[in-house]
């Protein structure tokens, strides 16, 4: 699923989860006291029912999180969904009645309670239900599709992705098959084999691969970590179907898919919670931004139209998240025919690595040079944060150039969605190393949080208006 709906709709899924346990508690509590008694009773020795009710939801909802039940990647099975619903009811319910007694809340109906908490768990299950079933249909329809890469091309691998592409409700396409090194050249899968094992690296970086699955006997461990190493650098999710006499590994998250055993390999922490905030952020403050400065947009509109000939934005195909290309729009600061020119000015290039930028360049316009200075050539990308494509903070947005000559290193900065501002924007703007930018890139992936995010906003301010823009 694309990510930006994957946010909208676990964020969704939260607030139902923590309705629906609010609802559950006032409803029982109304069978167990009568109506007129029943929102008294779950005060629960706070003094307002109400932040009683609002704690106990959001309490529900991290325990769920917890559990892994907002990431709806990480299993494929409603048997493994049940399992963790179950894990994480169990928790909840220890954890609810440890802190009763801790802090000598007498007054609360353990019967209550009793019905309380398995009605949590069913409906929390029954959501998920639910929600499986309105994916499967939008996936049947070819909808929030995502892409898989079978490293094997052997019948184990062919049937394995027969079985996922014949299972809709995962919405995966698989684009083909790399062979291993023990394959047999003579047997040719139905989807084409689209290099070896060699290959994987160059096939991420020239593919849309959300997931990988790794089809090789264990036999070829050496490839099968190599391959696994490889894609969790990079921010993909691996798959590995085991059989059922092979040695299994330690790692990894088991369940089974029309009986067959699957290891799934998530890399990267569970931040499901602080992602679905961070999408908020990005969706309320680019509207709101976009309505407030929509005046400043017409008079640097036409300052830009006045100065120089051409559109008064500028359009450039740039790299989102795992290679997605979308977009990118910003006010136009050059002359109209600055890409036409940019091949006489690469030998000026001051950057070392895969960017450009020259200290004074002669294709920006008299406007462009006050908008670079200030960063305002940069605030139409507030539509890319709104439509998703880009976060207002988060790695530089490269360019589809840059990215074909990246190193293996400098790709994990695609595994989390570009943003207007980052580490690159304060503190690496200055540096003529572009290693220095992807360091940057990368520092702000491993530390990330929305509390980062909002300290590299702040000092995003003072940063521009030091008039030091490009």
């Amino acid at each position: 699923m694309i990510r930006r709906h994957a946010l909208a709709l676990r964020l969704t899924l939260m607030v139902a989860d923590g309705s629906i346990a609010v609802a559950l508690a006032v409803l029982l509590s109304a069978i167990r006291f009568g109506p007129g008694n029943a929102f008294q009773a779950l005060a629960w020795g706070l003094p307002d029912a109400r932040a009683s009710l609002l704690l106990f939801a959001g309490a529900w909802a991290v325990c769920l999180w917890a559990n892994g039940l907002y990431r709806s990647r990480a299993r494929w099975t409603s048997q493994r969904e049940a399992v963790d619903v179950l894990r994480a009811t169990l928790t909840f319910s220890v954890g609810t009645l440890v802190f009763l007694y801790a802090f000598k809340l007498p007054d609360v109906s353990r019967l209550l309670l009793v019905l309380l908490f398995p009605s949590m768990g069913a409906m929390a299950l029954v959501t998920r239900t639910g929600l499986r079933l309105l994916l499967v249909a939008r996936r049947r329809s070819g909808r929030n599709t995502r892409f898989m890469l079978v490293v094997g091309a052997n019948e184990r691998a062919q049937r394995f992705a027969d079985l996922v592409e014949n299972h809709y409700e995962l919405g995966l396409k698989v684009i083909g098959h790399v062979s291993g090194p023990s394959d047999d050249r003579g047997f040719i899968p139905r989807r084409p084999v689209l290099g070896t094992v060699e290959d994987v690296t160059s096939l991420l970086h020239s593919e849309i691969v959300d997931e990988v699955a790794v089809c090789l006997p264990f036999s070829e461990q050496d490839a099968i970590e190599q391959t696994t190493r490889l894609c969790e650098e990079e921010g993909r999710i691996v798959r590995i179907p085991v059989e059922l006499l092979e040695r299994t590994l330690s790692s990894g998250r088991f369940e089974e898919l029309d009986g067959l055993p699957i290891l799934s390999i998530v890399s990267g922490s569970d931040r499901v919670l602080g992602l679905a905030a961070k999408r908020a952020i990005d969706v309320v403050a680019s509207a709101i931004l976009l309505a407030v400065l929509s005046p400043l947009f017409v008079l640097l509109g036409a300052l830009i139209k006045l100065d120089s000939p051409g559109s008064v934005l500028f359009r450039q195909q740039r790299l989102g998240w795992h290679g997605r290309p979308f977009e990118l729009i910003k006010f136009r600061s050059m002359c109209s025919d600055a890409e036409q020119q940019l091949e006489d000015l690469r030998q000026f290039n001051m950057i070392h690595g895969h960017a450009f930028k020259i200290a004074w360049d002669p294709r920006v316009t008299r406007v462009g040079r006050l908008l670079r200075r200030a960063s305002l050539d940069e605030l139409p990308q507030l539509w890319n944060v709104l439509r998703g494509e880009m976060s207002l903070v988060g790695p530089r947005p490269p360019l589809p150039s840059e990215v074909a000559s990246y190193d293996v290193w400098h790709r994990r900065r695609l595994s989390m969605k570009p943003g207007m501002t980052g580490l690159w924007q304060i503190g690496a703007r200055r540096s003529t190393e572009f290693d220095h930018w992807v360091e940057a890139d990368l520092e702000y992936i491993d530390r990330w949080s929305l509390w980062l995010d909002l300290r590299i906003i702040v000092r995003t301010v003072p940063a521009v208006l030091s008039g030091d823009g490009r």
